[in-house]
């Protein structure tokens, strides 16, 4: 995978508001934010998207769902919106696996 700007978020080469941490994530705000929360939660493990996962990531990526609904709580939002971008045609901007977190702010469907 190509080096990305979250690569140097986890090494702390480039600074983050980060919310959260643990061996396998990291979950920081959004420097270009959609609503008044939107928070990132990427692995530290270099995947570039969720269609190149592997196969026996599923621990991993359960882990970054329950994560993302963590941080929500503890940013006390009552509803929030998850959101995996998946390549260039999706959105995706930053080739490094993440889940959105998104709300504070009544949300339209369909997005996008």
């Amino acid at each position: 995978m190509a080096e990305t700007i979250f690569s140097k978020i986890i090494r702390r080469e480039i600074p983050a508001d980060i919310l959260y941490e643990d061996e396998q994530c990291l979950a920081f705000r959004d420097v270009s934010p959609q609503a008044p929360v939107h928070v990132l939660v990427i692995p530290k493990e270099p995947i570039e998207s969720l269609a190149t996962a592997p196969a026996g990531s599923a621990a991993l990526l359960g882990h970054l769902l329950l994560k993302a609904a963590q941080v929500a709580r503890q940013e006390k939002l009552e509803g929030w919106r998850t959101v995996i971008n998946t390549g260039a045609e999706a959105g995706q901007t930053v080739f490094h696996l993440h889940v959105h977190v998104i709300g504070g702010r009544p949300l339209a469907w369909p997005p996008g």
